[in-house]
C-alpha cells in the first residue's frame, strides 16, 4: 500500500484541506478557497525574496482539458486572499462545473510536488489515487463529471517562484491515474471509525451504534451535509442543504468595516482570527488602536447555531430508516468554531422537549479529509484485491 502516491482533498467552500501520502510519508496542509486574476502590471516585486513563502506567492497557469479558460494566470489560495480582486465562492456554487475547483486543486498538487522536489524547476508528479469530496446535494449528479475532468495529464506552471533563477518559473507535469469521489459527511464517518495509516477499525463502539443509526451533520462554508449511517452504510433518504458559515462571515465583515473602519482581505483572514480564539478577536484599523469584534461575531454564531439545529431536527425527522438514531455527531470547521453556541442552543431545544444531544469528536474539522485518504487507500486495495469489496461500501 505504501508503494503508491495518494492525494486527498476536501474541497471546502472556505478552505481546501489536503492530505498527501507519497510512498507512505504523510503531509498535511490547507489553502483558502480563493482565486484572483493575475496582472503583471500590478505585481509587487518582493523586497527581500528570502522572506517570501511560495504558498503566499502562488501564481499559477494551467494547461488542462479540465479548464475552460486556458489563457489566464491566477493567484491561488493565500496569495489570492490578499488581492483586491479576490474571488470567493458564491452561494450554491456547483463545484464540478467550475474552473476554480480545478485551478485550486491542481495548484495544491503542484505546490505539494514542489515541496517534495525543492531543487527541480521542471518535474513530473504522479498521483496514483486521488480522493475528492462533493456536498451531498451535488454528489449523485456530479461525481462522474468531477472524476472524468480530473483523470489524465495536466501541466501547471508556477510563476514568480521565490528562490529560483529567472524566468522564475517552475513547471509541474501532473498525472492523475484514478479518482474516487466521496460524499461530504460520509467521509467523516470513515475518518471516525478507521485508522488513516492501517485502515483498521479504531472505534468499535461507533460501529456498533450504527446498527441503530447515526446522523452526521457536516457544517461547512456554504453547505450543511447530513448523512445517515445504518449498519456502517449511508442511507439514501437523508440529504443536506445550502447553508453554511460564509453568510455569517460576510455579515461580520460588513459590520466590522462599517463600524470599526477595518476591512478584512477575505473570509479566510477572518476565519483564521476566529479559530485562534477569543483573545485574538480584535482588529487594528489604525496603528496602536485595537477594536474588539466579539460583539459582531458572537451574535452571528448564535444565529448560525440555531439554524444548524433546525436543519439537524429536519434531517432526523425526514427518514424512517434512521428514526431513533443512537448518535448525533457534529463535524466540520464551522461546527468547531461555533461549538459553544451550538451547545447553548441545544439546551434550549431540550427545554422545548426536542433534545439534540450532539457529540463533537476530536479533529472534527479534519474528519472529511482523513476519510478521503482512507477512501483512496481502500480503492487502491480494491483494485488490487477484488474480494475486499465490503470495505468500500461507504462510497455510496
Amino acid at each position: 500500500m505504501n508503494n503508491y502516491n495518494y492525494f486527498a482533498v476536501d474541497i471546502g467552500n472556505s478552505w481546501y484541506k489536503v492530505l498527501a501520502s507519497d510512498h507512505g510519508e504523510l503531509m498535511e496542509y490547507q489553502m483558502p478557497n480563493a482565486i484572483a486574476l493575475y496582472d503583471d502590471e500590478f505585481y509587487e516585486k518582493p523586497y527581500d525574496e528570502e522572506d517570501i513563502e511560495l504558498e503566499e506567492n502562488l501564481i499559477v497557469e494551467i494547461k488542462s482539458p479540465a479548464i475552460t479558460n486556458k489563457r489566464e494566470i491566477f493567484y491561488a489560495g493565500k496569495a489570492a486572499a490578499k488581492q483586491r480582486n479576490v474571488s470567493l465562492t458564491a452561494s450554491n456554487n456547483q463545484k464540478a462545473d467550475e474552473d476554480r475547483t480545478y485551478i485550486l486543486l491542481f495548484a495544491a498538487a503542484a505546490y505539494h510536488a514542489s515541496l517534495i522536489n525543492p531543487t527541480d524547476i521542471e518535474l513530473s508528479y504522479c498521483i496514483d489515487q486521488l480522493a475528492v469530496s462533493l456536498p451531498t446535494t451535488q454528489y449523485k449528479e456530479k461525481k462522474e463529471i468531477l472524476k472524468q475532468r480530473l483523470i489524465g495529464n495536466h501541466t501547471i506552471t508556477l510563476h514568480k517562484v521565490p528562490g529560483i533563477p529567472e524566468p522564475k518559473e517552475l513547471i509541474v507535469k501532473l498525472e492523475i491515474k484514478d479518482v474516487i469521489v466521496g460524499a461530504e459527511g460520509a467521509c467523516a464517518y470513515l475518518g471516525l471509525i478507521r485508522d488513516v495509516d492501517t485502515l483498521t477499525i479504531k472505534d468499535e463502539i461507533l460501529v456498533k451504534d450504527s446498527k441503530k443509526g447515526v446522523i452526521i451533520g457536516d457544517l461547512g462554508g456554504d453547505s450543511v451535509d447530513f448523512v445517515g449511517i445504518k449498519n456502517s452504510k449511508p442511507v439514501a433518504s437523508v440529504e443536506g442543504d445550502h447553508f453554511g458559515i460564509n453568510l455569517f462571515l460576510d455579515t461580520i465583515i460588513k459590520k466590522v468595516s462599517k463600524n470599526e473602519l477595518y476591512t478584512f482581505d477575505s473570509r479566510s483572514e477572518l476565519e483564521e482570527k476566529l479559530f485562534a480564539g477569543l483573545s485574538e478577536w480584535y482588529v487594528e484599523p489604525f496603528a496602536g488602536v485595537r477594536k474588539d469584534i466579539s460583539k459582531y461575531v458572537i451574535p452571528q454564531l448564535r444565529i448560525m447555531a440555531i439554524k444548524y439545529l433546525e436543519h439537524f431536527d429536519r434531517a432526523r425527522s425526514s427518514s424512517s430508516e434512521i428514526k431513533g438514531a443512537s448518535r448525533y455527531i457534529a463535524v466540520g470547521g464551522a461546527a468547531k468554531l461555533a461549538q459553544t453556541q451550538i451547545q447553548e442552543a441545544a439546551v434550549r431545544w431540550a427545554d422545548k422537549g426536542r433534545p439534540i444531544e450532539l457529540t463533537f469528536p476530536e479533529n472534527l474539522e479534519k474528519l472529511n479529509v482523513f476519510g478521503l485518504m482512507i477512501l483512496a487507500k481502500m480503492n487502491q486495495l480494491k483494485k488490487q484485491h477484488e474480494n475486499t469489496e465490503e470495505l468500500i461500501s461507504i462510497e455510496g
